[in-house]
């Protein structure tokens, strides 16, 4: 089973983007149109699948807010920061 961080862990690696309430991290960001959007979700969908990891992703328009938690081991882990690492990367490269 993955290890779950610490409170305090979970801080050290939040990044200036994201945000953690309890046992969840998140990111809202503004695209510049809804196809954007969805196109962003479409790439973080293929990053989801391959590390068998999957946002809860709420599309408002051509806001996105991503969650990301492990549920099946109750908490945050390391698979949350990476994979919110790797959706920091798609937005990035926009």
């Amino acid at each position: 089973m993955t290890e779950i961080l610490s409170d305090s862990e979970a801080d050290e690696r939040l990044s200036a983007d994201w945000t953690r309430s309890g046992k969840v991290i998140s990111r809202e960001v503004e695209l510049a149109s809804f196809p954007q959007a969805i196109e962003v979700v479409d790439r973080v969908a293929v990053l989801a699948e391959a590390a068998d990891h999957h946002p809860d992703i709420d599309i408002r328009w051509r806001t996105l807010t991503f969650r990301l938690s492990t549920h099946s081991a109750g908490g945050l882990t390391e698979k949350d920061f990476s994979l919110a690492s790797e959706i920091d990367e798609v937005l990035s490269s926009l």
